[in-house]
């Protein structure tokens, strides 16, 4: 199988083209066979060793890659799914995660020919949407409805999003807006249609002093804020006492800082793995997709060869929607008749 992976960590021209042994699909589990995957910043953080603890562990080379969407060609024995070969699918990936046989197999990232997952971990994928713009989802997507979860906020509530012009922030926004509540966010003045039609009721301009900005509308603090633009501690003075403050990259990440829970405020740091294999959450992104509440978007797709590229132009940053690779590492079209491992 190829793939495309790592065998040290640095810079974007690390990553190449690497010939794996294939995996199948062994008890409760389903190998998708991988047509697009997304490039997010937790790419970087894996290829770049910012996240080399994860994988201290795991023999090289690396794979990475959180967000898959491909069809199913292989159900393995003893699996419970309503997913027959051939369907579309998206599933959100954790290239560090050993699989539960106690094997020394790890299921590896998302930028490769198949991946193994349980079949909890794989949903259908939205009707009517390609498989790069499927891509885009699972982690996104479950990262973004994670944070809403953590908040609980009743409907009315007064939510601000920072980075809402960017993929976690935009889904942010739109369920937010969904749920009844009350958007504040920040964009660029060539965002700005953009972030209001994901259903921001109020946009101020985005950057470092946007706490000021935010007060300068909603004098009183708002309920909870959501730095996906990793702002910094700042934001927190936006909240209003006994409010919530949610953080996006957790303590060690780059982009990751603290902040004082002062005033009674709750900070709250989602963490997406916590979703992993959380069927019903990802049902729900399917759904809520297919009901036009998440909006995804594709910036470009390019070839696998083209990773280092891809990582190049992510880092560079402006980018709007995700880059997406896709599958030019096999022939395209299914295999010719039904994989079952049973």
């Amino acid at each position: 199988m190829r793939a495309v992976g790592l065998t040290e960590f640095g810079g974007p021209d690390v990553l190449h083209v690497v010939d794996l042994p294939e995996p199948h699909a062994g008890l409760g589990e389903i190998r998708v066979r991988v047509r697009a995957a997304a490039v997010n910043p937790a790419d970087s953080l894996l290829r770049s060793g910012a996240a080399a603890w994860l994988l201290r562990d795991i023999p090289g080379p690396y794979v990475p890659g959180q967000d898959v969407a491909g069809t199913v060609d292989e159900i393995g024995p003893g699996t419970v799914t309503d997913l027959a070969f051939g369907d579309p699918v998206i599933a959100m990936v954790l290239p560090f995660l050993p699989r539960p046989d106690g094997t020394a197999d790890y299921f590896g990232g998302g930028y490769a020919e198949h991946v193994v997952l349980p079949a909890g971990w794989v949903t259908r994928a939205p009707q009517d949407v390609d498989h790069a713009t499927a891509s885009t989802l699972p982690l996104n997507g479950l990262t973004a409805l994670l944070t809403l979860d953590q908040l609980a906020l009743a409907p009315g509530a007064v939510l601000a999003v920072t980075g809402a012009a960017g993929a976690v922030g935009g889904y942010v926004v739109q369920m937010a807006a969904a749920a009844g509540l009350v958007v504040i966010a920040d964009a660029a003045p060539a965002d700005e249609t953009m972030v209001r039609k994901s259903g921001a009721a109020k946009i101020v301009a985005r950057g470092d002093d946007v706490a000021r900005r935010i007060r300068a509308i909603q004098p009183a603090g708002v309920d909870a804020l959501v730095d996906a633009a990793l702002v910094g501690p700042q934001v927190v003075d936006a909240v209003r006492d006994g409010g919530s403050l949610a953080l996006l990259r957790g303590n060690g990440e780059p982009g990751a800082y603290a902040a004082g829970a002062g005033r009674g405020i709750t900070v709250r740091t989602p963490f997406v793995p916590d979703y992993a294999g959380r069927a019903d959450r990802l049902a729900e992104i399917r759904r809520l997709t297919e009901h036009g509440v998440l909006l995804p978007r594709v910036a470009r797709t390019l070839a696998p060869a083209d990773a280092p590229e891809a990582h190049r132009l992510l880092e560079a940053g402006g980018v709007r929607g995700r880059l997406v690779l896709t599958s030019a590492l096999a022939a395209d079209g299914l295999p010719k008749r039904a994989r079952s491992r049973t």
